[in-house]
């Protein structure tokens, strides 16, 4: 994936470009080479690759393909991007296209919906379950910690995450209201406010 999919401005569906029409494979072969199915940046799959990485634990990776796609990191490109620079686009054009990074369909996508969960999910890794909320984080080595605020059943938990040893992932010790976890699961707790604690390591 990252040898042949990965580019400057995100993750393509396919590569090589098809170049010419083939009935048999219908609608991809009919876009110019580098748009929309044809070897396009479809920033509403991205997300996914960004949740396979942070389960693979590697969270430089995940948080470097979600900053390609990602409008508040395009500015710096919005003469080429053109789209708001507050809206996520449907599809960049990839690699083999004719103007690569020139984004397209903005506010007509599920990317804005896939990317929240990719992010809060699984960068940040506050994952509702059946039995608690999961606390399992795969960030940038480089981040030194970060503070969620998740409401989940009528409970609010501040959960404030600590990364002292530049980890990208594991949870080493969790504690709601000073009282230690023996796993990174809380439980379903009454309604009320909890203050969580997390140290990566």
């Amino acid at each position: 994936m990252k040898t042949h999919l990965d580019c400057e401005y995100g993750i393509v569906l396919n590569n090589p470009a098809f170049t010419r029409y083939v009935v048999e494979y219908g609608e991809i072969s009919t876009y110019p080479a580098g748009y929309k199915e044809n070897a396009g940046i479809f920033c509403h799959n991205n997300p996914w690759i960004i949740i396979g990485e942070t389960m693979l634990g590697r969270g430089d990776q995940a948080w470097e393909y979600y900053k390609k796609i990602c409008p508040s990191y395009l500015e710096d490109i919005s003469d080429l991007h053109k789209t708001e620079p507050y809206v996520y686009a449907q599809m960049i054009s990839g690699k083999d296209a004719y103007k690569p990074g020139e984004a397209k369909n903005s506010w007509l996508t599920g990317t804005a919906a896939w990317n929240f969960y990719a992010v809060s999910r699984y960068i940040l890794g506050v994952r509702p379950q059946y039995d608690g909320l999961l606390v399992d984080p795969c960030i940038p080595k480089g981040w030194k910690g970060f503070k969620v605020i998740r409401k989940f059943r009528g409970a609010t938990f501040i959960i404030k995450v600590a990364n002292p040893h530049s980890v990208n992932k594991g949870v080493a010790q969790i504690s709601v209201d000073g009282k230690l976890l023996e796993t990174n699961l809380i439980p379903v707790m009454p309604e009320g406010v909890y203050n969580v604690d997390v140290v990566l390591g």
